[in-house]
């Protein structure tokens, strides 16, 4: 079993962080459009820094904890490339501003890291109350592949997302974006401004992608923090590769 120190939580969830904020300040700071050599090479710093984070949890745990991050990584990776798609459409159904988008990604993403860090610690219990979890865990990818293969052919739509529905439909809106504002003033009254709902698309997309990464990463590590480690890593490293 991975024993994970204090230190070593303190270390692990203090990268998570600084990476995502040194995200949100600099697009708070400098709005702009993310130009393609600007996204490659921080996709390839991020991938980088998830590489050696493999690397440090092998040196310092050792090398079987190390070789299943690493296939989770893989197996995550190969499972987030059509995550991207389904962010670019969110961001062209909604028209966000291109000096926008980095920061709505961003703070989208740390909404559902929070919440998949609740899944992941909720599965590890499961599996280690009940064996039958495997199968259960096992079905929900067979489900998943059905339905993609299903709806092969259609493209994701963003009307049919319920939250973003139910918020339409309970808050108040305007269609008009305020720079990087969540709440304006329209006809004057206070209303929440289009990336609220972006905000709330890109978390609730992502958490459908975690109903088939999160099984997947489990397949391959019954380590919780070896699981969460790969699909935090690939969250973070999806920040920038847009």
């Amino acid at each position: 079993m991975l024993d994970v120190t204090t230190a070593g939580w303190v270390a692990t969830l203090g990268l998570i962080a600084t990476l995502l904020g040194v995200d949100l300040l600099r697009s708070s700071r400098r709005p702009h459009a993310i130009g393609f050599r600007e996204a490659v090479i921080s996709s390839l710093a991020y991938v980088a820094i998830a590489l050696l984070f493999g690397v440090a949890l092998g040196l310092t745990a050792g090398w079987d904890p190390g070789a299943q991050y690493f296939a989770g990584y893989v197996v995550e990776k190969s499972l987030s490339v059509d995550n991207l798609f389904v962010f670019l459409i969110i961001m062209s159904t909604f028209a966000v501003p291109a000096e926008q988008q980095a920061r709505a990604l961003t703070i989208g993403i740390v909404a559902a890291l929070v919440l998949r860090a609740i899944f992941i610690a909720a599965g590890a219990v499961l599996l280690d109350a009940f064996s039958v979890m495997f199968l259960l865990f096992g079905l929900v990818l067979v489900a998943t592949s059905i339905q993609l293969l299903r709806h092969r052919n259609e493209d994701p739509s963003i009307e049919d997302n319920v939250l973003v529905a139910t918020v339409r439909r309970l808050l108040p809106l305007t269609d008009r974006y305020d720079g990087e504002r969540l709440v304006t003033r329209a006809g004057g009254r206070r209303v929440l401004t289009p990336l609220v709902l972006v905000l709330v698309a890109i978390a609730s997309a992502d958490l459908l992608f975690a109903l088939d990464s999160i099984p997947a990463a489990f397949g391959v590590t019954q380590h919780a923090t070896t699981a969460g480690s790969c699909d935090e890593s690939l969250a973070v490293v999806s920040v920038r590769q847009r």
